[in-house]
């Protein structure tokens, strides 16, 4: 499952880009768009985690683009990294004074510039946007567990740190790995998932247990509440009820399947 980060750079100049092409895309997945209407069609086909934004022509399109991104609800809070002309160049293809007074970057630069020079800062912006869930999974059957992680591989905002097959092995995860929630299954062998989470929450209460039980009868509800855990959800609703249950425990919220009478 590809979780790379998704770069979308805007600019005509190719030398440029080809060289920022050569040092980012074996670690991200990244596009270009050299006019600013592709650049709107790809932001809404790839949704980027962050935009380099160098110069297009005629001048002024690129802070029109800039514009767009920032007032378009859905990118509004979308990291940009402004790579303005050179000196020489900037009277005739950079960003005027003017724009620069109403710029909203997260970091400006000029060229010239080496691509490498850019990755720390591209990494420090992706962290500070998007600050993933550490979820740990926990199911004796490994199906489970791989086509749980397959639909958190999918989610910005989502990471699995690691799997578990018990209650036992549980524990001791979530004391090496600090995971955020812990996504845990009732029925296991060693140590099942009721006692798993008295013991977790006894030992690490800053970890939020939410059960995913195939059981999810009020009397198992009941007994999860008991144990600690602030979320339920059964696996046959595993889906996007899970995703709302990990971000809602997350939160320090309770999240609890509505059971059919």
């Amino acid at each position: 499952m590809d979780t790379k980060a998704k770069i979308l750079i805007v600019d005509d100049d190719s030398s440029f880009v080809n060289r920022l092409l050569s040092t980012l895309e074996s670690s991200h997945k990244v596009t270009v768009a050299t006019i600013g209407a592709q650049a709107q069609e790809m932001a809404w086909a790839e949704r980027p985690d962050i935009v380099i934004l160098g110069t297009l022509m005629p001048r002024g399109e690129a802070f029109r683009l800039h514009q767009w991104f920032r007032q378009a609800p859905q990118f509004g809070d979308l990291p940009i990294i402004v790579i303005d002309a050179s000196p020489e160049k900037q009277l005739t293809r950079g960003w005027s004074k003017d724009e620069g007074l109403h710029l909203e970057a997260d970091d400006y630069l000029v060229k010239p510039l080496e691509p490498l020079s850019l990755v720390s800062r591209v990494e420090k912006l992706l962290d500070r946007s998007t600050r993933r869930i550490k979820v740990l999974v926990v199911d004796d059957h490994a199906i489970i567990r791989e086509g749980i992680r397959a639909l958190l591989a999918l989610q910005r905002d989502m990471q699995v740190v690691g799997e578990a097959v018990n209650g036992q092995e549980a524990l001791q995860k979530t004391i090496d790995l600090s995971p955020d929630v812990v996504l845990m299954d009732i029925v296991m062998p060693v140590m099942n998932g009721l006692e798993a989470t008295k013991r977790i929450r006894s030992q690490w209460d800053t970890a939020k247990v939410l059960m995913l039980s195939q059981y999810d009868d009020e009397e198992n509800v009941l007994a999860s509440t008991q144990a600690g855990a602030i979320g339920f959800v059964p696996k046959r609703s595993a889906g996007s009820e899970l995703l709302d249950g990990i971000r809602t425990v997350s939160q320090g919220q309770r999240f609890v399947h509505s059971v059919a009478a």
